[in-house]
């Protein structure tokens, strides 16, 4: 009789067994492409698809892998939207959002290896948001910015990081109260600290829109701002 073929055992997770905070958060987060998918899903819920799409280099098996990872890890859910949508998307859980100064921190120590593009690197619009994230953190003006690249579009809210809101998203936004057009090199050059945006308005590399408040500190700067109320939004 042919030999009963016994249930797989469930993976153990690898851990560096080590009782230590690092240790422990890299038991988590530590595995390949796992900080780059909460990069993405800060930015709001995302298909299985449109994941794939914007994490160039992963492969099928490995990004559900990582998902499922960050589903029993505790770090994102997977929940089914209501018609007419009728998709089903992932998203960061609190614990998953509370990953987003970790992110900040990465992308500013690594922000000087970014001085020359490679010829096989990939570019998406929001991947800059996390660079502007540090030059927008100072803002005094709530509100929502958004900032067109060459590459696309995406949208930061100022003082999202302060409240434990979505600090960026995808695409424009519906209703702006700045608009920050820039290049790429600006923009890396403004989130390296080199410039702000008010110097980088003035020497005419940035661009900004908007008749409100919000937009006004971003032309001018913090100093020179008018102190008067945000607009209530609707």
């Amino acid at each position: 009789m042919p030999r009963q073929q016994q249930p797989a055992r469930p993976a153990r997770r690898r851990s560096y067994d080590q009782y230590c905070a690092a240790a422990r958060a890299l038991d988590s987060v530590g595995d390949r492409w796992t900080l780059l998918i909460v990069r993405e899903l800060l930015a709001g819920p995302r298909r299985y698809t449109d994941l794939h799409a914007d994490l160039p280099g992963v492969s099928t098996d490995v990004l559900a892998s990582r998902l499922k990872d960050m589903e029993q890890g505790g770090l994102a859910v997977r929940r089914r939207l209501p018609p007419p949508a009728a998709a089903t998307v992932y998203e960061l859980t609190e614990h998953g959002r509370g990953l987003l100064p970790v992110l900040t921190a990465l992308a500013r120590w690594g922000a000087p290896a970014l001085a020359e593009r490679r010829p096989t690197d990939a570019v998406r619009a929001h991947w800059f948001a996390l660079p502007l994230l540090r030059a927008l953190d100072g803002v005094t003006h709530h509100g929502v910015v958004e900032v067109r690249l060459d590459e696309g579009e995406f949208h930061i809210s100022t003082g999202a990081q302060a409240t434990g809101g979505q600090a960026y998203g995808y695409g424009p936004a519906v209703q702006p109260d700045a608009c920050l057009a820039l290049t790429t090199d600006i923009a890396l050059a403004v989130g390296r600290g080199e410039l702000t945006i008010a110097e980088a308005v003035r020497d005419g590399g940035a661009q900004v829109s908007g008749d409100g408040p919000l937009a006004a500190e971003l032309r001018v700067g913090r100093s020179s701002a008018p102190d008067t109320p945000s607009p209530t939004r609707l």
